[in-house]
């Protein structure tokens, strides 16, 4: 199978692609890309998240069919407009959203997709928003303040992009 998408921005055409291999095999196994973790290979932990066209996906249950001719976004694509880290995952360091890290990524594109659906969630919706992820450390309060403080700051500069 040859296979062709995008990823993290840059186009990429693999050949000689097995049917069979999910996308979070390809990544981390092939590409070298190992922020979406394995974790459950079921679908229910969240730590393989991606965004798939802007969605959310779970990478350990995605044929890679269902990413041909499509845009794929994992945390190594999630960047700030220097190249640095985004807003996103400086809110979550900041406010000690990151402990152990094996949920970090996952858990920051599930805020990401998040974000880019509703912009301005409540503290509701943000814990609606990641109830696909798994947490064992944080107790998901620092998550949520991360994924708040990160939109307010989001909001503040379409304002200021706006005026």
């Amino acid at each position: 199978m040859e296979l062709n998408f995008i990823l993290n921005g840059k186009p990429l055409t693999l050949t000689e692609v097995d049917e069979e291999t999910t996308l979070l095999q390809l990544l981390r196994d092939r590409l070298g890309l190992t922020g979406a973790k394995r974790g459950c290979d079921t679908g229910v932990c969240g730590a393989c998240s991606v965004l798939v066209d802007g969605r959310l996906a779970k990478s350990c249950r995605t044929p890679l069919a269902q990413v041909d001719g499509h845009e794929v976004t994992t945390i190594e694509g999630l960047r700030g407009p220097d190249g640095d880290l985004s807003a996103l995952q400086t809110a979550f360091l900041e406010y000690g959203a990151v402990q152990c890290g094996f949920c970090t990524p996952g858990m920051v594109i599930a805020a990401e997709a998040l974000l880019r659906r509703n912009p301005h969630p409540t503290r509701a919706e943000i814990r609606r928003g990641i109830a696909g992820n798994i947490c064992r450390c944080t107790g998901y309060q620092q998550i949520v303040d991360a994924i708040e403080a990160a939109a307010a700051q989001r909001l503040a500069q379409e304002g200021e992009e706006d005026g």
